[in-house]
């Protein structure tokens, strides 16, 4: 059954995972398909699959999360929304000319028209 949450999602809710035990494991596969979550894994040893998710989750929890301590949901919530928003309009990146992703794109988009 649907969360409240999930019913007024704009985009379906998405996990990522690898293929360890919970991949298969029965009640796992059905909680998810009870709850409208999208199971997203990496091919059985196709590991770039879910290479640029499994990197971006790196980045979050190394210069977001650890040595921090959350008090609720909601805080971890509004920490994770704010280092995307800062990942993608912020952080600069050298393989992207020093610029940030959502910069890059803009600069690239220009270039293409």
């Amino acid at each position: 059954m649907a969360t409240a949450e999930q019913k007024r999602a704009e985009y379906r809710t998405t996990i990522h995972s690898d293929q360890g035990w919970h991949y298969q494991h029965n009640m796992w596969v059905k909680t998810l398909k009870q709850n409208m979550i999208f199971q997203s894994m990496s091919r059985k040893a196709t590991c770039s699959d879910n290479a640029a998710m499994e990197n971006f989750f790196s980045l979050l929890k190394q210069e977001m999360y650890y040595g921090e301590q959350l008090i609720s949901y909601e805080a971890l919530q509004k920490k994770i929304k704010e280092y995307i928003n800062y990942y993608n309009n912020v952080r600069i990146k050298q393989k992207l000319a020093g610029t940030s992703p959502v910069n890059y794109r803009i600069h690239a988009s220009q270039l293409a028209a």
